[in-house]
């Protein structure tokens, strides 16, 4: 018999299925916050039965992120983690320290499918999507390897989110429940690089997270080069939809651009990209381009950086520098996945047959 992801199920969904099994509701309850305070195993649950715990290993599996690899900044005290699955799979999470808390940027799928050519973990090409419980096991394994409560949390690690829609959803149903870690939505980032109709359809269940759209240029001609997915949803397509998303759930959006000298980084596209915003409720990070292998991009000046910064201010956009954190551990996700794999293959090229 196939065991059952246990973890990617609601108090509600693992009550029916108690309930079928003749086990009391309470015990539906005690197991849900055992899963959600980060439990490995049944038998870590003490206040259940030997028997219970027996029974229930025989029909779930408990979903565990295993660190794998792990990479603390000399500079600021961020932390990377490269942590892997029963299957083997792995992926890479991030978490920051900021002045009002602890906040994590976790993997929504194993590699990428979006082929957005400045980003390091399209490179590696796409395994599979990640289940809702596999993304809570990457908050639960940094908590327990930190020792620190996670507040805040971003789905910009590897994938992307909206590709991943079912999943993603159902994450952010257990992440947010009152007897699971109850972590708000308002507490909560999901970024896409634009998949239009979901981003339509995350506006009229009103979620309330924030939505952080990867933009990253000001027209079709220049994004297309650089983003697949706008030859599908061009620039006109996906700022309609962000402004709907802005206007029905009352939250701005977050538009981030990845500064790329020479590029997209210059006064004429700062203010062509302050018109097209104009009426969005809306907040743009300016951030400096990932030296990625096997990419020609270079990042733009710091004083490129916030000329182009002035200009969105000046036109009235709300816009800032992103600070850099990790940057000595390569925090912006998918380089250390790929070297972890290409070292892998490099040792099993080497066995004897």
């Amino acid at each position: 018999m196939e065991l059952r992801d246990i973890k990617s199920m609601t108090l509600a969904e693992i009550q029916q299925a108690f309930a079928q099994e003749k086990l009391p509701k309470f015990r539906a309850l005690q197991v849900y916050r055992w899963l959600h305070r980060g439990a490995e195993s049944f038998g870590e649950m003490s206040d259940l039965s030997k028997e219970l715990r027996e029974q229930l290993a025989d029909k779930y599996y408990i979903s565990v992120a295993t660190v794998e690899k792990k990479l603390v900044s000399n500079y600021d005290n961020t932390v990377k983690y490269l942590f892997s699955f029963a299957d083997s799979c792995c992926v890479e999470t991030v978490v920051m320290e900021y002045k009002h808390g602890f906040s994590i940027c976790i993997s929504t799928q194993v590699g990428c499918r979006m082929g957005c050519t400045f980003c390091a973990t399209g490179k590696s090409g796409f395994d599979r999507n990640l289940t809702a419980s596999e993304m809570l096991a990457q908050i639960q394994s940094a908590q327990k390897d930190l020792g620190v409560k996670i507040s805040n949390i971003v789905l910009m690690g590897m994938g992307e989110p909206l590709d991943n829609y079912q999943q993603v959803l159902r994450f952010l149903e257990l992440v947010s429940s009152e007897e699971g870690m109850h972590i708000g939505m308002r507490h909560i980032s999901v970024s896409t690089c634009g998949i239009v109709d979901k981003i339509y359809d995350m506006a009229d269940r009103r979620l309330q997270c924030t939505l952080s759209v990867s933009l990253h240029a000001p027209n079709d001609a220049l994004r297309s080069q650089t983003m697949p997915v706008n030859k599908k949803w061009g620039v006109a397509q996906l700022l309609k939809a962000c402004k709907y998303y802005s206007d029905t759930t009352k939250r701005r959006i977050s538009f981030e651009y990845a500064m790329i000298s020479g590029f997209n980084d210059s006064d004429e596209q700062a203010r062509e990209l302050a018109g097209k915003l104009k009426g969005i409720l809306s907040h743009v990070n300016l951030i400096p381009v990932n030296d990625v292998t096997g990419s020609s991009y270079k990042k733009s000046s710091a004083q490129r950086l916030h000329a182009f910064c002035a200009i969105l201010e000046k036109h009235g956009v709300t816009a800032t520098v992103r600070r850099t954190l990790g940057s000595d551990i390569q925090a912006s996700c998918g380089q250390l996945r790929r070297r972890y794999k290409e070292e892998v293959n490099s040792i099993e090229s080497t066995q004897p047959n």
